[in-house]
């Protein structure tokens, strides 16, 4: 995951944090208390943290995301809602996540401070096929072969994401994913751009790419 012992220790601190805060903001109106009932098989912070960062990380099927923690497909499903909106939260706390939209100049220099260079790839990850013939045509890409999500991100020099933008389908072309997220005229003038051959005419766009 990238993530040394130590760190994920620090970050399960917060992590805790936030999961006693979200619980609390939207538990349902009952009589027990917080921690009364049976226990779970994620009983620490740090179990917690692991399973859903192993999901982001591998987006195995909830059958063997269970097998992996001694849990039922329903159980682990249910998990991964409740523990997402945790590390969304524990992560803003830290201000790691990146930007999912800019609107100005401001907030790209908000988004990347004092860089010099951005990079600009697409990615795509595996995806469910849709039962629905239509769709599983639009989210097949010819590139992974398969149905997929897309994403564009924006990194620094460091490799540090700062931009990610909405998830689409994978047969949708790179260039024109970034052109719905229309961020590059909010890059100045004196960044450079790098964009690999499926961004072409980004240098019309910006006079450093």
């Amino acid at each position: 995951m990238g993530l040394s012992l130590e760190e994920l220790k620090t970050l399960s601190a917060h992590f805790s944090s936030c999961y006693l805060t979200y619980r609390k903001n939207n538990r349902v109106a009952h009589q027990r208390k917080m921690g009364a009932g049976q226990k779970g098989f994620l009983p620490t912070p740090l179990d917690k943290l692991v399973f859903i960062l192993l999901y982001l990380k591998c987006y195995p099927t909830y059958d063997l995301q269970g097998f992996l923690f001694g849990l039922e497909r329903t159980r682990a499903c249910r998990w991964v809602k409740l523990l997402l909106p945790v590390l969304e939260m524990t992560l803003g706390h830290e201000c790691v996540l990146p930007a999912r939209q800019i609107r100005s100049m401001e907030e790209f220099c908000h988004a990347f401070p004092g860089v010099r260079d951005v990079f600009i790839d697409g990615t795509e990850r595996p995806v469910q096929k849709p039962k629905n013939t239509r769709r599983r045509n639009k989210m097949y890409s010819g590139k992974k072969r398969q149905t997929t999500g897309k994403v564009v991100m924006m990194t620094d020099e460091t490799r540090r994401v700062g931009f990610l933008s909405l998830s689409k389908n994978g047969r949708r072309h790179d260039k024109r994913l970034l052109d719905k997220a229309d961020i590059v005229r909010h890059i100045p003038s004196t960044v450079t751009v790098w964009a690999d051959t499926g961004f072409q005419g980004i240098n019309k766009q910006h006079p450093m790419a």
